[in-house]
């Protein structure tokens, strides 16, 4: 039987989790070492005494009537009962854990407990930082056979879709992600951008184009030297620099960044509270796999800062498109989100985004509203969307859009359904039906006036939104009415 002890408060809770969760990864590498060098196999009883599982934490609210109304979004408890979640990586999500009890606490008469749980850690998590392991004679299948590995069956997203409701007297989750669903995002992080997931920042951009890369380097870079909270730059090929660092620019340059999918750069600032560039590329696949990923690192908020299709005969190129609603033709949600979910836009993203282009561009009034405009995007999934104009011409038309681009909606659709505040800025590159096609000649005109500008709108509103406090991000119209108590 597995034994829980009470904490006296959400710092002591968190340091009990990672010194259990080190203590599995060190008993777990250490019989992987054993196995490898001497074909020892995995004690039984050790590991049905919890030798390789993950911490966890649980947090009894008992009360006599119901809850008290918390006017806030996350932080409070639907029903009373006891609240269970298996934990990985305690360390990086320290702040997150100790701000989430902390609000349980500060309203509520709750016992928090930490022990060990049920679920063991897959072998194939553990392997970085285990340098003397040599794998290239193991079996992969006898591994599976003998060690516990990442098991699909059993991590999904049921409980964000909606799709696991609670049972009346059984333990509610404490947050939208267990701990192998965790691991499986963080090693993907890794994988598809070219950084360690530990340095992603809580105020992420998302780009469509490699240019917006280079004017973020240059700007990031450019801060290392100002007076300012950010403290080093860590760049796609796993390298960083900071203002000690000789020739920053020319370091990140040459690291391999091209090996990866969807490369990763990020300006840290402590607790996290920086800046995340990800160049997506073009597609809602890619813009679904990065954010199903970075929706377990609980990021303050994702913005979309890329290049649209202006479909009104008055936008120019270079003008501003601010999402306020989306047309869904990106299909790759469709099973996890119906289309008939509307997908709302978020005030507190929409005025930030709004103020930023304001404050960037100099421009007010009358000059302002010609140069942005607010309205309903379609995400497509077909690039060609052109060559099927006349159906697409009425769908269009029917829905009053003002912009079409490929990743807009699925960003904004992942971020509702992850609970992960979300906004668009769009700036207009080509005009489609009226004959201003996207041309080598005008598009390097267009990137040459327009990027750096719309970069800047976008930190902009990372600056704005972080000055007004994150917290005010988070909107109740993300949460339901059966929701884990973390944020």
């Amino acid at each position: 039987m597995k034994i829980f002890e009470e904490a006296k408060s959400p710092e002591a809770a968190v340091d009990r989790l990672v010194d259990l969760h080190q203590t599995s990864v060190e008993n777990l590498r250490d019989a992987l070492r054993d196995y490898l060098d001497n074909g020892t196999l995995p004690d039984p009883e050790q590991r049905a005494a919890g030798a390789f599982a993950y911490p966890e934490l649980r947090v009894l609210y008992e009360t006599e009537g119901s809850p008290p109304p918390i006017s806030r979004a996350f932080g409070k408890f639907s029903e009373p009962g006891l609240y269970v979640q298996s934990i990985t990586e305690p360390e990086l999500f320290r702040d997150y854990l100790i701000d989430q009890l902390s609000l349980l606490q500060a309203d509520y008469d709750i016992t928090i407990e930490t022990g060990l749980s049920d679920t063991e850690i897959a072998f194939s998590t553990v392997l970085d930082g285990a340098d003397d392991l040599n794998l290239d004679a193991a079996s992969v299948a006898d591994l599976v056979r003998n060690f516990p590995y990442a098991d699909l069956a059993g991590i999904d997203d049921a409980l964000p879709n909606g799709e696991r409701a609670s049972q009346p007297g059984e333990p509610r989750p404490l947050t939208l992600f267990d701990a192998p669903r965790v691991d499986y995002s963080l090693q993907r992080l890794k994988h598809y951008t070219g950084s360690p997931y530990e340095d992603f920042q809580q105020f992420i951009l998302f780009t469509n184009y490699h240019r917006y890369v280079d004017a973020f380097v240059a700007w990031a870079i450019g801060q290392l030297k100002a007076d300012n909270e950010y403290t080093s730059f860590s760049a796609a090929g796993f390298v960083e620099v900071d203002a000690q660092s000789s020739n920053p620019r020319a370091t990140v340059e040459a690291a391999p960044w091209r090996r990866f999918q969807m490369p990763a750069y990020h300006l840290k600032a402590p607790g996290g509270r920086g800046i995340t560039l990800v160049n997506i590329g073009v597609g809602p696949s890619n813009a679904k796999t990065i954010t199903d990923h970075l929706a377990v690192l609980r990021p303050q908020c994702w913005l979309m800062i890329g290049h649209c299709g202006g479909l009104r005969h008055s936008q120019r190129l270079g003008d501003y498109v601010l999402a306020h609603a989306y047309l869904r033709y990106d299909r790759v949600l469709d099973r996890d989100l119906p289309l008939e979910i509307p997908v709302p836009p978020i005030a507190e993203i929409q005025i930030a985004l709004a103020d930023a282009v304001k404050e960037v561009t100099g421009d007010g009034g009358d000059d302002l509203k010609r140069r942005l405009r607010t309205g309903t995007v379609a995400t497509y999934a077909d690039r060609n969307w052109e060559l099927r104009y006349h159906a697409e011409a009425r769908r269009i038309n029917q829905s009053r859009a003002i912009a079409v681009d490929m990743e807009s909606a699925t960003i904004a659709a992942n971020g509702f359904r992850l609970r992960v505040p979300y906004g668009t800025l769009l700036c207009v590159s080509d005009k489609p039906l009226h004959g201003e096609l996207k041309l080598p000649g005008a598009a390097n005109l267009f990137y040459q006036r327009s990027v750096s500008e719309h970069l800047m709108a976008g930190i902009e509103t990372v600056e704005i939104l972080r000055r007004n406090e994150a917290a005010a991000l988070h909107s109740r119209k993300l949460r339901s009415f059966d929701e884990p108590p973390f944020r």
